[in-house]
């Protein structure tokens, strides 16, 4: 593909809220569940299985009653859905940091320049399906397009746990068929205007004589027209500046030796670092995050001044953090450990003459990072990361 042509995924989560219950409460699964408040309320979110009903977001709650009465309600957990889109959409800025989100399950982003690092734009696209899924026990599909557009479309026509690209080759092939409801901005009113003229499919829309769609769209024709022919401009723009950068693990058999939780906070503070300096970004606040067997989980965080970004620096202090809780909390076993940066500011140019603290600790940072940029993340590894034979 040329360099030329920008390569952008719409990531959409598979029923979001309503997966996330059904991951955490067993029971669920299976079953026609919706996320929502009472009767008077909507649908926040609908299972696969109540979709079979008829059932949809946003439709008020007695008319899902009404379609499928053994539906099992669930009230919404804003703030664990919260928690889980972070998992998430950190996923997304270890292939690129041009991310835009659009709510807390959905995103566009641009991997126009992550070739290099992790291949085509498919290949991403498995990759993160395959980290979200690790991660977080959930489902995404993927839209592969060369705008956010049609990479939006394509993103819907595999559900669930779908991954669908459209190029410049087969667009017409892959549009044309599409219902016009699916092009995105067509209510229900304007819908009922272009199947009145006898517009029912993309293609029509596209091939539509310009007084039938001037009568609707007026001096917005000749755009939508472009739209059905899947042009679009618009740029993916970063929808916010980062407020932290982490990286954390789930393992699969708990932690109970300190020196392979301290193996595992080297890792996980390479990883911290690395993504701090590949952003021009240095952490005022190291935090790790602690998760016991048992779910209970803790957070300890320490202000340093000046801010870091070293690898060295960010294992030193976790260490400190981790080893402070478990003197308090001897004997435990670990689920989960986190490393992260906070109260993230522009890294500096350093002094060229001023004293450096370890001025070896930057250098090997600054190797190891070129050496990742050049031949992939598993081509150089500390001695110290390496699993106990």
């Amino acid at each position: 593909m040329s360099p030329a042509v920008r390569t952008i995924l719409h990531v959409d989560m598979d029923a979001f809220y309503a997966s996330v219950e059904q991951r955490d409460n067993p029971e669920l699964r299976g079953k026609p569940v919706v996320v929502g408040g009472g009767n008077r309320g909507v649908v926040a979110a609908a299972s696969y299985e109540v979709r079979a009903f008829g059932v949809r977001s946003a439709m008020p709650m007695s008319e899902a009653v009404r379609r499928c009465p053994d539906l099992i309600r669930v009230a919404p957990r804003m703030s664990h859905y919260q928690g889980v889109s972070k998992q998430i959409f950190a996923v997304f800025r270890e292939f690129t940091p041009i991310v835009e989100g659009l709510s807390l399950d959905e995103a566009f982003l641009d991997v126009s320049a992550s070739f290099k690092l992790h291949g085509s734009g498919v290949e991403i696209a498995r990759q993160i399906k395959r980290l979200i899924r690790e991660r977080t026990q959930l489902n995404a599909s993927v839209g592969i397009a060369e705008n956010k557009l049609v990479a939006k479309i394509a993103s819907d026509l595999d559900k669930p746990d779908g991954l669908t690209e459209i190029n410049a080759n087969n667009v017409h092939e892959k549009l044309d068929p599409l219902p016009v409801a699916r092009l995105p901005g067509i209510g229900r009113k304007t819908l009922a205007r272009l199947q009145k003229l006898g517009i029912d499919r993309i293609a029509d829309l596209r091939l539509a004589p310009d007084r039938d769609l001037e009568s609707v769209f007026g001096r917005f024709a000749q755009r939508t027209r472009q739209r059905a022919a899947g042009i679009d401009n618009r740029p993916v723009v970063a929808s916010r500046e980062e407020k932290s950068i982490s990286a954390e693990e789930t393992y699969d058999v708990d932690l109970s030796d300190r020196d392979d939780m301290q193996r595992e906070l080297l890792r996980l503070s390479e990883t911290t670092a690395r993504r701090l300096r590949k952003s021009g970004l240095q952490a005022g606040t190291v935090q790790v995050k602690i998760r016991q067997s048992d779910f209970q989980t803790f957070t300890r965080q320490k202000s340093l001044q000046p801010p870091v970004n070293s690898t060295g620096q960010i294992y030193h202090v976790a260490c400190e953090l981790l080893g402070n809780w478990l003197k308090d909390n001897p004997g435990t076993r670990v689920r989960l450990l986190g490393v992260g940066g906070n109260k993230l500011s522009p890294a500096e140019q350093r002094d060229l003459f001023a004293d450096d603290a370890n001025p070896t600790s930057n250098a090997v940072d600054r190797t190891v990072d070129d050496i990742r940029e050049r031949f992939g993340n598993l081509s150089v590894s500390r001695a110290k990361t390496l699993d106990r034979p």
